[in-house]
């Protein structure tokens, strides 16, 4: 029975990803961790009619709000460590008339990239006591060097470069805790129908939940610092800018 942390609960993918855990039977799924910020409706719903989701405030990007949350979870798992950690939590600004307009670049890369390190390391000492010891970095194919080019029309800058920086932090964290039976691996979880994505994309959160959690779940060691896109079935081959097979992503 695993237990999990996701960071930035309160919507779009993160709630998806809460929830799909929620439901899979307690024999594979322990308690839920939700952090976010602050709560909401809709997370506050998914904590009352679950007995395994609790809520966890917590900024990722200040390392006094991430210290007191690894001290509630600490308690709340009675002994016990902690299995997986999803970092979730990204931004993704839009930038119009060229990237010498790009004026939030540092404000970016904190909350995509500081602040997995910071939650990352901060968690640690909880992971090392997990059985899976497994941390997923939500990560984007938009952030994929070799595949730049297909998504050259996208005035997001920004994004594409700090998800290109947390593909080199999830390979850094990867080659320092094999020797410690960590897995840590990024993953691409679609262009999703959340607040970020837009109305226009191609999955809903729960769909890119779903594969995401499958991918986890599937994870062992041999997946150690690897970047992976999700498998959504009827989407392998998909005629489109995006297609989700579940294939490895190029750097």
């Amino acid at each position: 029975m695993a237990t999990y942390l996701i960071t930035g609960s309160s919507r779009g993918l993160g709630l998806a990803l809460a929830t799909r855990l929620a439901s899979l039977p307690k024999s594979d799924v322990g308690s839920i961790f939700a952090t976010s910020r602050r709560d909401n409706a809709k997370l506050n719903e998914l904590v009352e009619s679950s007995d395994r989701v609790g809520f966890v405030p917590m900024d990722v990007t200040d390392e006094r709000s991430i210290a007191e949350a690894v001290k509630l979870v600490e308690i709340r798992l009675q002994g016990r460590g902690l299995d997986v950690l999803i970092n979730n939590v990204g931004v993704m600004p839009a930038t119009r008339g060229g990237i010498e307009k790009m004026d939030d670049l540092m404000e970016t890369f904190n909350t995509n990239v500081a602040s997995t390190h910071l939650v990352t390391k901060a968690f640690l000492p909880l992971l090392r006591k997990g059985q899976r010891k497994t941390v997923t970095n939500i990560s984007t194919t938009l952030g994929s060097i070799n595949m730049a080019s297909n998504y050259k029309f996208m005035p997001v800058p920004a994004y594409k470069i700090t998800k290109a920086a947390l593909n080199m932090l999830t390979v850094q964290y990867a080659q320092s805790y094999a020797d410690e039976g960590f897995t840590f691996f990024a993953v691409s979880p679609g262009w999703l129908q959340t607040d970020q994505g837009g109305s226009r994309a191609d999955l809903t959160p729960e769909t890119g939940a779903e594969a995401v959690v499958k991918t986890i779940q599937n994870a062992t060691p041999a997946e150690n610092g690897r970047f992976f896109n999700i498998h959504v079935p009827g989407w392998e081959k998909h005629d489109g800018l995006n297609q989700y097979n579940g294939s490895e992503v190029p750097w």
